[in-house]
């Protein structure tokens, strides 16, 4: 009786863990910038908010910091997310994808039923 009462006393004492996509990440150029996108908890899914951006010149105050990049993406299972991609230079949203392999992110927005992609490669920051 004892050992169920501590082991249950453990498993509420036990934080959640993260979900592996969670986290600090450097996205790839496009169109001449690159953001730093916090990955986290959104309700049941996982969203991606910018809070950092930079062009050549260094770190820039950009009109989409805040803004959420990463929207509703759902683990599938495998490192593989499903939901949705803002790209912020033609403020459209796209179907999106993540396949996600340790400190390196593969996200993609799609139209077409998945059949025409667009893929970034993002890396985690520590």
């Amino acid at each position: 009786m004892r050992f169920a009462i501590a082991a249950a006393l453990l498993l509420l004492a036990t934080p959640a863990w993260a979900d592996p996509v969670h986290g600090m990440w450097q996205t790839q150029t496009d169109d001449g910038a690159y953001a730093h996108v916090q990955m986290a908890p959104c309700g049941a899914a996982t969203c991606g908010i910018i809070k950092r951006t930079f062009n050549a010149t260094g770190e820039y105050k950009s009109p989409n910091l805040g803004k959420k990049l990463v929207i509703d993406m759902q683990a599938q299972g495998g490192g593989k997310y499903a939901g949705q991609v803002w790209r912020p230079s033609n403020d459209k949203i796209y179907t999106g994808k993540i396949d996600l392999a340790g400190d390196s992110l593969k996200l993609a927005g799609c139209v077409a039923g998945g059949l025409i992609c667009s893929k970034q490669t993002w890396t985690r920051l520590k």
